[in-house]
């Protein structure tokens, strides 16, 4: 362990992508980490400074109390949350098996509030605390074979902002990050080979998607602003991107 004293950061989805940047940008910056997710040796493959990682699915409340738990008797109470494990299973929505809907909805919704559950209260006792939901420009507008993920979306800047409100007051900030196309794993979820091959060709034809690293320093950025400051919502996409 190397001495730190910033606070506890936890992000779940930790394994790869948007989380995986996140938890090396935060590390980069001397903030304790718990990291999440199901695929416990790729966070440990990243080999950071005061990291615990654990195997844990936010859809297991339990767990996810417990390793907060533990990480917060380790480095103390748990300042910043980021609320990043999520699922796309794009496809045509007469077609798409009621599974993946249940797959989105119970990973992009009930994940989210369980993270926020195992936080929150404590947050508001001590009148400290931040916590970003990790939404998606699909949570803004609606798109072509998003339907129940777009849905999912939508409902995380609704609780997001819905909660901001009634914790503002308590010093305790909820922030929206949107991202629009990001070059992760995500897209490979889809097992609808038309919508995924449709992603890809428009990513191609604006000269690429963001960098997991790109929406990183965005967070970083939120998250260090003075807590007098709330940045409640960012929308990052390529450029080029037209929706």
């Amino acid at each position: 362990m190397i001495p730190t004293t910033k606070p506890l950061v936890i992000i779940t989805g930790a394994s790869s992508g948007i989380g995986a940047a996140t938890a090396r940008a935060f590390a980069a910056s001397g903030y304790p980490l718990l990291l999440l997710a199901r695929r416990l040796s790729d966070m440990q493959a990243m080999n950071l400074p005061n990291a615990i990682c654990r195997k844990v699915d936010v859809l297991d409340r339990d767990a996810l109390k417990s390793a907060v738990a533990e990480a917060e008797a380790e480095y103390g109470p748990a300042e910043i949350l980021i609320n990043n494990a999520g699922i796309m299973l794009n496809g045509d929505p007469t077609k798409q098996s009621p599974e993946e809907w249940d797959r989105m909805i119970d990973v992009n919704l009930k994940g989210v509030m369980n993270g926020i559950h195992a936080v929150l209260p404590a947050m508001v006792a001590r009148e400290s605390g931040t916590i970003v939901n990790i939404g998606s420009i699909a949570g803004r507008k609606t798109f072509d074979a998003h339907s129940v993920y777009c849905g999912t979306k939508f409902g995380v800047h609704a609780i997001t902002e819905t909660i901001r409100e009634e914790v503002s007051q308590k010093n305790v900030r909820l922030i929206t990050l949107a991202p629009g196309m990001v070059a992760t794993e995500l897209v490979s979820h889809s097992t609808d080979d038309a919508a995924k091959t449709g992603w890809l060709a428009y990513a191609e034809s604006i000269g690429g998607a963001l960098l997991p690293e790109d929406i990183a320093e965005a967070i970083l950025y939120a998250c260090q602003a003075p807590q007098r400051v709330c940045i409640r919502e960012i929308v990052i996409c390529p450029t080029r991107q037209q929706p």
